[in-house]
């Protein structure tokens, strides 16, 4: 909204400094800021209503150090995420930008969906929540909603590279809307494409129509059978790995944050001619702008993580971990670097994993030898850790680590082919 009323002042009155606001990077910065001062300001507030509330977690007695102490902590605290996220996007980013539209949507989807999980819960005394059927069936909903967009829509598109371009001159970069930018690095009429950025082949490009290649020769035109369950696949998949890896204080936020920053280089490059082109990725009209919703994100999951960390004043709940999860699938879907993910989100990935073949390892052994046994002591694996004895603090700041690493060499991954 500020974004529409300093682009008037300026065009019509000539006020000084609000030009400033044409400058992605300006606005990313007043995001973070803005996110930061709502979580961290009113954040104890809503902590305390909800004490005020009885709105506590219920914990399951696992045989975990220092379990106990937890319980009755207030949950639902993903409300202040969501908060911090939706506001500086709506106060900062342009609203008429299709992925900018797509990401709020998502955010507010996935926000009421943890919401009314987490509110069965807390108010229904249902330990259970909402059933899992329901949520894989809204997942569902919003992987569709966003896979159709994402081919159907005429505003969402690419613009190839030349394979031989002219020096560009570098002046106005920041901005990531000057049209002088791409003359000359990328063909002039963008184009739709169901094209991604993969790692370690050729130009990092791999056209998700090519999986249908041997149907029919017009198998372009059919991509969508193959791109929109891709698209629902992952949306399922890391909105559920943020829900498994929420198990310590500060882990599934501290570790978003590193993501959503790293998302935000990702997607600064993939909006930006002179980038992309140095980069040799694909270059995404207009995606540049979710720069300011992924710098809202951040500064959400960092201000939510000052009162989350250990030891916990309140936890995100399904609020939280389900949309913080959701988002990130959605932001990489949307600049075209999902297949990056399985690098980027190992610790989700890692958490989901521990699981599953904890379950499988269970009933195959129990069927096999009339007695289940398991891989872990407990899963997700950070439970496993911590029954072989190492604080919970020492767990989540060394997921941190392992986090950090994973996102360098996700960024590495551009420049290797």
């Amino acid at each position: 909204m500020l974004y529409y009323l300093f682009d008037y002042l300026d065009k019509t009155y000539d006020f000084p400094g609000a030009g400033v606001f044409q400058y992605i990077s300006f606005r990313a910065a007043m995001a973070v800021i803005t996110s930061l001062i709502i979580s961290m300001l009113f954040g104890k507030s809503i902590i305390n209503y909800l004490h005020k509330k009885q709105v506590g977690e219920t914990v399951r007695d696992l045989g975990l150090e220092g379990q106990k102490e937890k319980e009755g902590t207030p949950t639902m605290g993903g409300l202040i995420i969501l908060l911090a996220i939706l506001i500086p996007t709506l106060l900062f980013a342009k609203l008429h930008n299709i992925y900018i539209i797509l990401a709020l949507i998502s955010t507010a989807w996935l926000g009421c969906i943890g919401f009314i999980d987490d509110y069965i819960k807390v108010f229904k005394k249902n330990k259970k929540g909402l059933a899992a059927r329901f949520k894989i069936l809204a997942q569902v909903g919003l992987g569709l909603i966003v896979g159709c967009t994402m081919y159907f829509s005429d505003s969402i598109v690419i613009k190839e590279k030349k394979i031989e371009y002219k020096y560009v001159s570098t002046e106005n970069i920041f901005t990531n809307n000057k049209e002088s930018a791409t003359s000359g690095l990328f063909a002039k009429n963008p184009v739709k494409s169901t094209k991604t950025t993969i790692p370690f082949v050729k130009n990092n490009e791999f056209d998700y129509a090519v999986l249908i290649s041997w149907l029919t020769k017009d198998y372009a035109k059919w991509a969508f059978l193959i791109f929109i369950p891709i698209v629902i696949l992952i949306v399922i998949a890391v909105s559920n790995g943020a829900n498994m890896t929420d198990g310590l204080d500060g882990l599934a936020t501290g570790t978003s944050a590193i993501i959503g920053a790293t998302l935000g280089i990702l997607a600064y490059v993939s909006g930006n001619a002179v980038f992309a082109n140095y980069l040799n990725i694909m270059y995404i009209p207009n995606s540049g702008e979710l720069v300011v919703y992924i710098s809202a994100f951040v500064g959400a999951c960092i201000g939510f993580l000052w009162y989350n960390s250990y030891p916990a004043q309140i936890f995100m709940g399904d609020t939280g971990s389900l949309a913080i999860g959701g988002i990130i699938a959605i932001f990489a879907i949307m600049i075209r670097k999902e297949l990056l993910i399985p690098l980027l989100c190992g610790i989700f990935l890692i958490e989901d994993l521990s699981v599953a073949l904890q379950v499988t390892y269970f009933k195959y052994t129990k069927k096999k030898y009339g007695e289940g046994r398991r891989i872990f002591k407990m899963a997700p694996i950070h439970h496993h850790y911590q029954l072989k004895g190492f604080h919970e603090a020492k767990i989540v700041l060394r997921f941190f680590i392992v986090g950090i690493l994973l996102a360098v060499l996700t960024i590495i991954t551009l420049k290797l082919r």
